[in-house]
């Protein structure tokens, strides 16, 4: 049995981040990924994902603030560019929405995060290929932006082997043993192994491995999903022409990117709530789902030559008020949790670094407070 100081159990983006920054700090680090690396079976492939500090409660643009500076580290250690900064829009219903446009001004301006507030004209005349509610206003936000996913995912891994990190994937963790004199059992599909800390970063399968150990996450699991489309005129949608997009609708949310590697647009309805499990998955996309955001295209974006592509499918795991989760369980300070609720990629960089300080250093400083286990998840009296 080979004895490691860190075990990190699932290897998208989040257990990448700690592989890489564990191995970093010098520590003896094993990754282990059930299926193949790259795979498309959680959150984390593809091509883009969202990098923003626009966020209406201010722990989230704090946390968001730490990523950047760590995807600027990442990029100069991996020798990549993997950020585009386009800015960014997010478009709100002035009457009737849940969230609204003076809620994230307060939280940018608590934070020294430049943003505007801009009318539907203003927008319109900055670009034209929007076409707003007049019951609608909107936040743009310069740093906005994408990170390239599967390139970063597989940045993060590189560095975690450059780094001395063991990388084993195909290697399912079947059991995660209570700590005994600090000694941390780990059972595989392949065998046992010990370590003295683990990280697990395992999405939509966490609670497989903590609910013996008294931890059971109110976890709600969809298969959601993606479309590209051909825009009549591509050369309008390129980055530098066109902005990252975010529409916070009264009942429905949409999102949306410049062309990003080929002359399309990438386009999603924002947690759909298609429900399932991960062992019965279809992966077969919804076509009302494709209506439904045809149709908030059509009124948002118009343009009545543009083709659909493609459509791809994902995996969101939402956890309670679709809080981040990063900390240990209570009574096994050695066993970390990092959970990304299905908006968590932007953060990865930072949320691994904080995770493998708290698993080396058991301490970190960043204000993690409201990132901690739920209570809710705690079961009976174990913790």
């Amino acid at each position: 049995m080979s004895q490691y100081d860190v075990i990190v159990v699932g290897l998208g983006a989040l257990g990448s981040a700690a592989a890489y920054h564990a191995a970093k700090k010098g520590a003896k680090v094993l990754g282990l990924e059930q299926f193949g690396l790259g795979h498309v079976h959680g959150a984390s492939h593809d091509t883009s994902r969202i990098v923003r500090t626009s966020y209406n409660t201010p722990e989230y643009v704090v946390i968001a603030k730490a990523a950047y500076k760590d995807w600027a580290v990442l990029e100069a250690e991996a020798k990549q560019k993997l950020l585009t900064i386009t800015g960014g829009l997010i478009f709100f219903p002035k009457t009737g929405g849940e969230l609204n446009s003076g809620q994230y001004a307060q939280s940018l301006k608590a934070n020294d995060i430049p943003f505007e507030i801009l009318s539907p004209d203003q927008v319109h005349r900055r670009w034209p290929q929007f076409s707003m509610d007049s019951d609608t206003d909107a936040v743009y936000t310069p740093d906005t932006g994408m990170a390239h996913a599967s390139r970063s995912v597989a940045a993060m891994q590189w560095l975690a082997t450059f780094h001395g990190a063991d990388i084993k994937e195909r290697t399912k963790v079947t059991k995660v043993s209570t700590p005994r004199n600090g000694i941390i059992t780990v059972d595989t599909a392949n065998g046992r192994l010990t370590t003295r800390k683990v990280i697990l970063a395992a999405d939509a399968w966490t609670n497989e491995l903590t609910k013996p150990l008294g931890v059971d996450i109110p976890l709600v699991i969809s298969q959601e999903q993606v479309t590209y489309f051909k825009p009549t005129r591509p050369d309008d949608f390129e980055d530098r022409r066109f902005p990252v997009w975010i529409s916070m609708g009264r009942e429905e949310s949409f999102y949306g990117f410049p062309c990003f590697g080929e002359p399309s647009i990438k386009a999603a309805q924002d947690s759909a709530k298609n429900y399932m499990d991960p062992s019965n998955r279809t992966y077969v996309h919804s076509e009302q789902l494709l209506k439904n955001l045809q149709s908030r295209m059509n009124s948002l974006i118009p343009d009545k030559g543009r083709q659909v592509l493609r459509t791809a499918t994902c995996q969101y795991t939402v956890t309670p008020n679709r809080q981040l989760i990063v900390g240990p369980i209570q009574k096994h300070p050695g066993i970390i949790v990092l959970l990304g609720a299905a908006q968590g990629f932007k953060f990865a960089p930072a949320l691994g670094r904080v995770a493998a300080e708290l698993a080396l250093d058991g301490k970190t400083d960043a204000d993690i407070s409201n990132f901690s286990i739920p209570k809710v998840a705690l079961l009976n009296s174990k913790l």
